[in-house]
């Protein structure tokens, strides 16, 4: 039974490398996958998924407004599709997501999804939110923090290395932009400490 996945993690942490195993997995076994990533995503190209350990394959693109669930019915119309896989899932609209969902139900395709669950602000994307409501198993891709305990948090770097405390939520970037860390490490980099308690 086809199941709509959400594999979720912080930055750096080898999505894109699970991602490009897994599509591998079946083609190895002759059977052909369907690809995605955000548009709005160039760092390595357009229209490709990539890893830092230097692996990669051409994808399709996905942007706002766009109609997932007829693009991924077009794409099975045209030739057999054994999972569909998307990258950078943070970017999905709440309506896409609900388009994945119902692709997953009414064409009887896995779809596979990966992306952030959260911003460097620590709030939810939309899409992730969606994700985590609608699908059918989240699976969590763990990275660690310099302390050695699990990263659950990302904060976002500028230019000279200083740590950005409010933005816009999208701004695409590598090693160069985001650092992940646990949660206490976060929160001292963001400056947050419970404030005095009036008396």
């Amino acid at each position: 039974m086809a199941k709509l996945y959400f594999n979720y993690s912080t930055m750096n942490a080898g999505k894109s490398t699970v991602l490009l195993q897994a599509s591998h997995n079946y083609i190895e076994r002759g059977m052909q996958t369907y690809l995605m990533t955000a548009r709005l995503d160039t760092r390595a190209g357009q229209g490709r998924i990539a890893s830092r350990i230097g692996i990669g394959d051409v994808a399709d693109t996905f942007a706002p407004g766009e109609n997932l669930f007829t693009k991924i019915a077009r794409r099975l119309d045209a030739e057999p599709c054994a999972c569909v896989f998307i990258d950078e899932a943070q970017f999905l609209e709440e309506e896409q997501v609900w388009q994945l969902a119902r692709a997953v139900d009414d064409l009887g395709v896995p779809i596979m999804c990966y992306g952030l669950r959260v911003d460097f602000q620590g709030k939810l994307f939309p899409g992730s939110a969606t994700l985590l409501a609608l699908a059918d198993e989240m699976r969590e891709v763990r990275t660690i923090c310099h302390c050695g305990r699990k990263a659950t948090m990302v904060v976002r770097k500028d230019a000279d290395g200083r740590v950005v405390q409010a933005g816009d939520q999208v701004q695409v970037g590598g090693n160069d932009r985001y650092v992940s860390l646990c949660r206490k490490h976060w929160r001292e980099a963001m400056d947050d400490a419970e404030p005095d308690l009036l008396i």
